[in-house]
């Protein structure tokens, strides 16, 4: 027989195939098949039609295109015989799908076989409309099917099941006609019905809510019992798998009755006892008695509140920790992450076990179980978790160290119990991981050192001695030098011993070592190597033994080819060789820097006093004031005031009240940048840039002839005129800046808020505001934050304020300035809505107004 003619079998075919060595010949003999089957279309070869069609299937199984032969299936189902008719569907499953328009021919094929005498041939049609039904089919033989919900063979009824819940899903208006046969399949006996009936049901209730509280009512109580059955049931062989009795349908069960219990607590009620049931019954030691263990804790965990059953779900998932199976503690974890936010209590007893998984040598496993130990912390229990944490950080894989170190800081920065304890902790992970920590990270560390003034020497001894062991760490060492600049006389004078401490003896040479091992390192980055450059200035006062040296290190960096280090090492090299005398004055210590501004920069809520908000957040955009579009529908509900309606309408108020102007001429850093500005250090991305920071403590000359200078004119003495024998200024010009008197812009019963006007000569549209806030009670008020919000024509920058605590009685105030510019200056006056919130108690209090008293002159 010719291999390649319409005659050959599917068998000869593939042993063809399979003797190609190559793609190539492999495409050469389908070629040849497909041609074949071809021809045999054309001549309408009735014998071989159904033989052709297995090897078509097969072909498209391999990749190749068989759109050629759709027709030959639609011919196979219209005939009468069985073995066609089951080529046919299946080659109409595999070769079509519901988007292909030739099946509206095959509908009419497909109703006449669900009614056909021969109950094997509505299984065929039954199993070819599940697959591949569209929602036009749908309509059409949705009577059909669910008169074969109630035929007499269980096979049917069950394919007949299956087909409804593809309908259900393509059709959800149909689901009512199914939801009353459904309630007699729920009682069947056989389990293969009652399995795909019980799915038809869960569909149901997800799709139409109407179903569901009628199951809720109708139904709740016959699956408890089905389920007690199961439960209960003796030795069955053909549903037993590994000593349970029908897993499938105990999990199908049991996920009906999550969808029945939830929100609904009489439901809940009267399946308590069963899951109860189910819980403590079920073999564990088997992996279809663990799957069944999981769906009913997860059932518990869904349904309405039960104490009692949520802390046995919850051992439940303990005991999956300890399991084996890298699938089963996954899982696990995922259900514990959702059952810590309803009983945390419960999850916490398992925290042993939950922290030995996050050593676990998986790593899926190790991130879940961190996520979830991140949760797990709380104030009573963060020391002794982040110490099991940082002590894993030593022995941690590489890969893994970022993760645990972002969840680290994250803990110590959210739940620190005091500062010493945070400084501790952090310099911990420093030590160990400090190239795996964020900018912001270290930079907030440096913040809360200037605040813990206590703490200083403890600080620099302790850095001191985890720069000896970690010289590698980059974040470490830029904290420990920036420390050593500023405090190296504490550690060298060991002042501001704490009991805690051990006495060391640290000589002025050994700190500047420190510094000296850091700027040579060959690891040492830009920023780095300029921290060292302003800690060594720094040193050059404080220890004046070791100026020379210092001066010798300073000018080595004039050589650098790196910009920015050139000129900081010749500035720093002219003010430690010419003057002495103002040089204690430039290197004093830095002020306590606000926690309350970084952590403003850093991301912080709102606007007022002490932060500077995000772009997160509105946040400040070229230097103007924008707040979040939540809050400024309620700050400026101006209501019926004119000089608001008129800028503009309801409609676009807060698209124009957003549009704010760009021309202003200080833009703000960028919140991440904030230490480097402090430090007067560029970002590394501007390693190529002359030009210093406007806070540039050495930028003292703002003389404008200096600033216009061109570049290439020598490098002058910056601190040139501060010499012995100034030349003496010219007499201020007289000041003819017009005055206007201070209004209470806003008084309540308890506060009262004063405006002070100051406008610069030739700028009559922007106007400086003073705002002086006094607490007319006896109480103090903490947290104190004043938000203000104005319309498209004004533009509005806050400066951060002096405090954010108000003493009562008015012994004492708040200032804050603000600068408004004013585009519509002579024709509308200036308006803005005002929110000022504080902490009285420990309770918040917001004070609402609107100033619209400011004369329009200003």
């Amino acid at each position: 027989m010719n291999p390649f003619s319409s005659g050959t079998r599917l068998r000869d075919m593939i042993r063809a195939i399979r003797a190609c060595k190559t793609a190539a010949e492999e495409r050469a003999v389908v070629r040849k098949e497909c041609a074949s089957i071809r021809a045999a279309v054309s001549d309408n070869d009735n014998d071989y039609r159904h033989r052709n069609l297995a090897k078509l299937m097969f072909i498209h199984m391999l990749g190749y295109p068989t759109h050629f032969g759709q027709m030959e299936c639609l011919k196979l189902i219209a005939a009468p015989g069985f073995p066609e008719k089951r080529i046919g569907y299946l080659g109409l499953m595999l070769l079509l799908d519901e988007r292909q328009e030739v099946l509206m021919l095959v509908t009419n094929s497909l109703k006449q076989d669900l009614n056909h005498t021969n109950q094997y041939i509505v299984g065929l049609a039954l199993c070819a409309l599940g697959n591949i039904c569209s929602a036009e089919m749908a309509r059409d033989l949705a009577p059909e099917v669910e008169r074969l919900l109630q035929f007499r063979d269980p096979n049917i009824r069950k394919k007949a099941a299956l087909c409804s819940i593809r309908i259900v899903k393509k059709v959800p208006d149909l689901a009512e006609n199914f939801v009353n046969p459904i309630v007699s399949l729920l009682k069947e006996k056989h389990h293969g019905v009652l399995l795909t009936a019980i799915q038809l049901c869960t569909d149901l209730c997800n799709l139409n809510e109407e179903a569901l509280e009628f199951f809720r009512k109708k139904c709740t109580e016959g699956l408890v019992k089905v389920l007690k059955d199961v439960v209960n049931s003796p030795y069955a062989p053909e549903y037993d798998v590994s000593g349970i009795a029908d897993p499938f349908l105990h999990i199908r069960l049991l996920r009906l009755l999550r969808v029945l219990g939830h929100g609904d607590s009489d439901a809940s009620d009267s399946m308590n006892d069963i899951l109860a049931q189910v819980a403590t019954k079920t073999e564990s030691n088997k992996n279809a008695g663990n799957a069944i263990l999981y769906e009913c804790a997860e059932t518990i965990m869904s349904i309405e509140d039960n104490s009692g059953l949520r802390v046995l779900a919850i051992n439940i998932l303990g005991r999956f920790l300890s399991n084996r199976d890298n699938n089963i503690r996954y899982v696990a974890l995922n259900m514990l992450m959702k059952a810590v936010s309803v009983d945390d209590q419960a999850v916490q007893r398992h925290r042993a076990t939950i922290l030995e998984c996050v050593k676990d040598a998986d790593a899926s496993i190790r991130k879940r179980a961190l996520e979830l130990v991140y949760l797990l912390v709380n104030e009573t229990n963060v020391k002794p978790l982040t110490k099991e944490l940082i002590d894993y950080l030593h022995i941690s894989d590489q890969d893994f160290k970022g993760d645990l170190t972002e969840k680290i800081c994250s803990i110590v920065e959210k739940l620190s119990p005091d500062k010493i304890w945070y400084i501790d902790q952090m310099l911990m992970v420093l030590s160990e991981a400090g190239n795996h920590v964020k900018d912001e990270v270290w930079h907030a560390l440096i913040v809360v050192i200037t605040n813990a003034s206590n703490l200083h020497g403890y600080t620099v001894r302790s850095l001191y001695k985890a720069i000896q062991t970690s010289s590698d760490q980059q974040t470490l060492v830029r904290v420990a030098v920036w420390c050593i600049g500023e405090y190296g006389d504490m550690l060298v004078n060991s002042i501001g011993m704490l009991d805690i401490e051990e006495p060391i003896t640290v000589t002025e040479n050994d700190a500047v070592d420190v510094v000296e091992v850091a700027i040579k390192h060959h690891k040492s980055d830009l920023t780095t190597r300029a921290m060292c450059l302003m800690a060594l200035l720094k040193l050059s006062s404080r220890f004046p033994a070791c100026s020379q040296r210092i001066k010798d290190m300073v000018t080595e960096s004039k050589g650098s080819l790196l910009l920015e280090l050139q000129q900081r090492s010749i500035e720093f090299d002219s003010i430690i060789a010419k003057h002495q005398n103002i040089r204690s004055t430039l290197v004093e210590r830095m002020p306590v820097l606000d926690e309350a501004t970084f952590n403003g920069r850093r991301g912080g809520i709102g606007i007022g006093i002490g932060t500077i908000p995000s772009t997160s957040q509105g946040g400040v955009v070229n230097g103007v004031v924008k707040m979040a579009a939540s809050p400024l529908v309620d700050l400026l509900d101006l209501g019926d005031d004119p000089v608001a309606n008129s800028s503009s309408t309801a409609g676009n108020f807060l698209h124009d009240l957003l549009d704010v102007g760009t021309n202003t001429t200080q833009p703000q850093k960028n919140g991440t940048d904030v230490l480097l500005d402090l430090l007067s250090i560029e970002s590394p991305h501007q390693n190529g840039s002359s030009t210093t920071h406007d806070n540039n403590i050495l930028s003292i000359n703002q003389d404008n002839n200096y600033n216009n200078k061109s570049s290439s004119t020598p490098i002058m003495d910056l601190l040139d005129g501060f010499g012995p024998t100034p030349t003496p200024t010219p007499p201020p010009p007289k000041d003819d800046t017009p005055t206007y008197p201070p209004i209470i812009a806003f008084e309540s019963k308890s506060l009262r808020l004063m405006f002070n006007f100051n406008k610069q000569p030739g700028n009559p549209q922007t106007t400086e505001i003073e705002a002086n806030f006094t607490n007319k009670s006896s109480d103090v008020y903490s947290d104190f934050v004043f938000q203000a919000a104005v319309p498209k024509f004004l533009q509005l920058h806050l400066e951060p304020a002096s405090s954010n605590t108000l003493p009562g009685n008015g012994n004492g105030s708040i200032t804050q300035k603000l600068r408004v510019t004013n585009s519509q200056h002579g024709k509308k006056s200036m308006i803005m809505r005002i929110r000022i919130s504080y902490k009285l108690n420990n309770k918040e209090i917001l004070e609402e107004g609107q100033i619209s008293n400011i004369p329009r002159e200003i």
